[in-house]
């Protein structure tokens, strides 16, 4: 490869968009903040222009749960066995080596916090600047602070012991006046990983305050957040944005996307919605009802590749051949051109400047020509004046003679 390849070759991942994405994301001032853990980044998405989109990715080891302190301009990103604060420092933005006077924010990591492995989902800031997570490998909700790894603030009722066993895959929490307030379960097991063997139907929602399970039967749980005093939860599993009855446990389907969703946000009339793609001959997804649909849609883009590729090389040799045609006849063309400068005026003469088999079709053509010509047009005279109807002269052309032309 060289240099000039190297400098074309393909980013490790791309971003594609409709074409209202970047003046929707201009008109709201916001950016697009998401995580994604198998390729360990934090990836941000703004608006360039009316047009076009600019993404930032920062590399980060498991990156997972990311919160946001708006008032206090700060973010908090889960990683693998940490989570790291930062606060954002506009003055520096300005100066930004890379790309002076672009940013109009620079959000530089201020602390750290060591938690080890613990599979954290969501995080939230809270009152008093308290820092929440959903501790999913230890089954609870707990506090970040500098004193443990976690301080446990909340588990399900069912959860007798603290300990590594991810015994129901709590993996959501919605806050509510600073406080965690509802959570995501996909079961209400109390057993290691329990929840894995009826993945798509054992899903729960807890009212925190009251201990106690208000929604069940779900298709794997997500993302559950208060808007506008109403819970709204993800529903993995049938791809759907549903709102819960907190009465009775029913819901409302309020649109249905189809694809794995998890992780929202609103920001003014507008709700962000993530949608992750499928992993790959897992056991777990491969139980969702869209999943087949899903392989069935990835093989078809699979093939419409293979088919591409074997157009465009049929198109490449049938290109290639028309080429070596066209340079064949240009060398004909400046052999005769040559042969025809250099020949002295008897030779071109007697040179033939068509073939043996045109000359006879020309000499042919020529003749049906002379065939034509003899065929000539006869005159007649006549000289008595033209009959009327009734037999008699008419009287037409007395005293003069008409010329008629007859073919034959």
């Amino acid at each position: 490869m060289t240099n000039n390849d190297e400098n074309k070759a393909l980013a490790p991942f791309s971003c594609q968009f409709s074409a209202q994405v970047p003046e929707l994301l201009q008109k709201l001032n916001c950016t697009i903040a998401i995580s994604t853990y198998q390729a360990g980044k934090l990836v941000f998405i703004s608006a360039k222009d009316e047009d076009s989109l600019t993404q930032l990715p920062r590399n980060f080891h498991k990156a997972m749960g990311i919160a946001e302190d708006f008032d206090q301009q700060k973010l908090a990103l889960a990683c693998k066995d940490e989570i790291i604060i930062f606060k954002n420092s506009p003055e520096l933005a300005l100066y930004y080596p890379k790309a002076p006077n672009k940013y109009d924010a620079l959000y530089m990591p201020r602390s750290t916090f060591h938690t080890g492995g613990l599979d954290i989902h969501d995080l939230s800031f809270g009152i008093n600047n308290e820092l929440y997570a959903v501790n999913t490998l230890f089954s609870c909700i707990v506090k970040i602070d500098d004193n443990y790894n976690f301080t446990p603030f909340w588990s399900p009722p069912q959860i007798d012991k603290i300990t590594s066993e991810d015994r129901c895959h709590l993996n959501g929490m919605a806050m509510l006046n600073g406080k965690p307030k509802y959570a995501t379960a996909f079961n209400n097991g109390n057993s290691p990983q329990s929840w894995r063997e009826k993945i798509t139907e054992t899903g729960v929602i807890y009212d925190i305050e009251h201990n106690k399970i208000i929604a069940q039967g779900l298709a794997m749980p997500h993302t559950p957040r208060v808007f506008n005093d109403e819970l709204y939860v993800l529903l993995s599993a049938t791809g759907e944005l549903v709102k819960i009855n907190k009465e009775n446990g029913t819901y409302d389907v309020i649109v249905k996307i189809g694809g794995f969703v998890r992780g929202m946000s609103l920001h003014k009339d507008y709700l962000f919605i993530g949608l992750s793609k499928l992993r790959k001959k897992s056991s777990t997804f491969g139980k969702l009802p869209f999943a087949e649909k899903a392989n069935q849609s990835e093989a078809a883009l699979q093939q419409y590749k293979v088919d591409v590729a074997e157009h465009l090389d049929s198109s490449a040799k049938l290109l290639e051949q028309m080429n070596a045609t066209c340079q064949d006849a240009m060398s004909q063309m400046a052999k005769s051109t040559t042969l025809l400068q250099q020949a002295t005026p008897a030779e071109n003469s007697s040179m033939p400047f068509f073939s043996k088999e045109t000359q006879e079709q020309l000499a042919q053509t020529v003749t049906l020509r002379h065939e034509k010509k003899e065929k000539k047009e006869k005159t007649a005279e006549i000289t008595e004046p033209p009959l009327d109807y009734s037999g008699n002269p008419s009287g037409l052309f007395d005293d003069k003679k008409q010329t008629v032309t007859n073919t034959e």
